[in-house]
């Protein structure tokens, strides 16, 4: 495998194109991570998780959003220099170019909810490592070339570990326009140099697709909440029959954020059966498949006008 794969990133390289991975803060319960290194999580006796990681109750869901990973023993991981997290970076960025890292504000402070508990409502926060631990990744590996996926519950303690790092955040487009109480600094005219602007993430639909469906199924929006969605993202984009999908691409792309990311399936402009994954379900996620014959020459010409147009 690393054979292989370091021949494509060889490749990549050779071509000016970076590979980004993903960290995500948390491994699984039956992840080999916590078998070999039980007692940097927080178990009982029979190794099953007296605390679990999620979110709170949000505009978005009554209960919060309970994922039942195994929570870290900070003070045990600090007590080693936080030996085991330096270990996986280094082999992240030995396959990869540069990483997102997922749910970064949980670094700052987390929610712990009680093993065991249905839901996320009764949890409560606990404050992480802070701005200690990237002070010590950094001066083991040097600067760090990381993404912030800062979304949902961000203060301004995140945001001063952040920036104190210079790690680049996220903007969502697709959640500019609605109810989400983050939109307004996803809406362009409020990006920062700082900032991976995205037309949607991986959780997201495509655009085509958030554009055209219902939306029900998948949010707590009403069709109401909709139609206003709509009018005001055609009013702030100043749209009529241009494909929503290339008024996006533009519209990240024309931005000040330093980074631009436009998911392949957008270039491509297909709808919800291209959809990677849709959060709380379990299975019908990440089957869409890229062919080499999808990207035709009008398409890539289209994507390298734009490209050039705002020097990305």
């Amino acid at each position: 495998f690393f054979r292989q794969w370091n021949k494509l990133k060889d490749h990549c390289r050779g071509l000016g194109v970076h590979i980004m991975g993903d960290i995500p803060i948390y491994v699984a319960h039956d992840s080999a991570d916590v078998w070999s290194h039980s007692k940097l999580f927080q178990l009982d006796q029979e190794g099953r998780p007296t605390v679990v990681a999620g979110v709170p109750p949000d505009y978005f869901s009554a209960t919060g959003q309970l994922w039942g990973n195994p929570i870290y023993r900070w003070d045990v991981l600090a007590q080693s220099a936080y030996e085991w997290w330096v270990k996986r970076f280094r082999a992240a960025l030995g396959v990869v170019d540069m990483v997102r890292l997922d749910h970064f504000r949980g670094f700052e402070a987390y929610w712990e909810i009680p093993g065991g508990a249905k839901t996320a409502a009764g949890g409560r926060w606990v404050k992480g490592p802070g701005a200690e631990i990237f002070e010590v990744l950094q001066r083991e590996l040097g600067q760090l070339p990381v993404i912030a996926e800062n979304l949902g519950v961000i203060t301004p303690e995140v945001e001063a570990i952040r920036e104190r790092f210079g790690f680049p955040g996220m903007a969502l487009l697709q959640f500019a326009f609605g109810n989400d109480p983050q939109g307004p600094s996803f809406r362009p005219h409020n990006y920062s140099r700082q900032l991976a602007a995205y037309t949607g993430g991986h959780d997201n639909n495509t655009t085509v697709g958030w554009w055209s469906s219902a939306g029900i199924g998948d949010s707590t929006r009403t069709a109401e909440d909709i139609r206003k969605e709509r009018a005001f993202a055609k009013a702030y984009l100043g749209f009529e029959n241009e494909p929503i999908n290339w008024v996006f691409i533009r519209a990240v792309m024309a931005s000040v954020a330093a980074i631009a990311i436009v998911p392949l399936q957008d270039v491509l402009g297909l709808g919800s059966e291209a959809r990677m994954n849709l959060p709380g379900t379990l299975s019908g996620n990440w089957r869409w498949r890229y062919r080499a014959r999808d990207l035709t020459p009008v398409l890539s010409e289209r994507l390298k006008s734009l490209t050039t147009m705002y020097d990305r």
